[in-house]
């Protein structure tokens, strides 16, 4: 019985060693790898907005009531007298950030089949009219470059309808409107 006790106590104490072996081993092959660093992020802005102080009345044009020029929107109220007689502004758009913009849609106020007979109502961006909203769209608006502005002009005119039954008996108001919608290019 002795003996088997000290077999087993040998056997234990070979074990033990065995493990203990390994894991000394194994810490001799291990390896701790660091990696550290310090990153800066540096300061941006989004700004696509009117340039206020391109806002310009065009020759000819009638003169508005009311007016109201933001960096986001222009307000304006005007009469057209007569046919021929129209309003006509433009204003800049610049990207003053530090992304480029891309220009998506522009959404206008559809004008219905009657008040097309004796108005029309043009916006044009950077040389291109438009006369109905423009969805897909891709025009680029760099940042903080030479080319960091478009020009934009819109233009509501009285015109003669083909047939004299068809100018506005009363006073017709009609109310316009028109969204640049703009997105971070990627």
């Amino acid at each position: 019985m002795q003996k088997q006790k000290n077999f087993q106590l040998a056997v234990i104490g070979v074990l033990a060693f065995a493990v203990l072996f390994m894991s000394v081993g194994f810490a001799a092959y291990s390896q701790v790898l660091n990696i550290n660093g310090t990153t800066t992020v540096a300061a941006n802005k989004w700004s696509v907005h009117f340039d206020t102080a391109t806002f310009q009345r065009g020759e000819g044009s009638k003169v508005e009531a009311n007016k109201t020029v933001s960096d986001t929107s222009v307000e304006y109220t005007v009469t057209l007298d007569k046919p021929k007689d129209y309003f006509l502004f433009s204003i800049d758009v610049v990207n003053d950030g530090t992304f480029d913009a891309t220009l998506n849609k522009i959404t206008m106020t559809a004008l219905t089949p009657e008040q097309s007979k004796y108005l029309q109502y043009t916006l044009t961006y950077d040389g291109e009219p438009y006369t109905a909203s423009a969805d897909s769209l891709s025009i680029g608006l760099p940042h903080a470059t030479g080319s960091n502005r478009k020009n934009v002009t819109v233009k509501v005119t009285y015109v003669q309808p083909e047939n004299a039954a068809d100018l506005p008996q009363e006073a017709v108001t009609v109310n316009l409107a028109a969204a640049l919608d703009y997105s971070q290019d990627e």
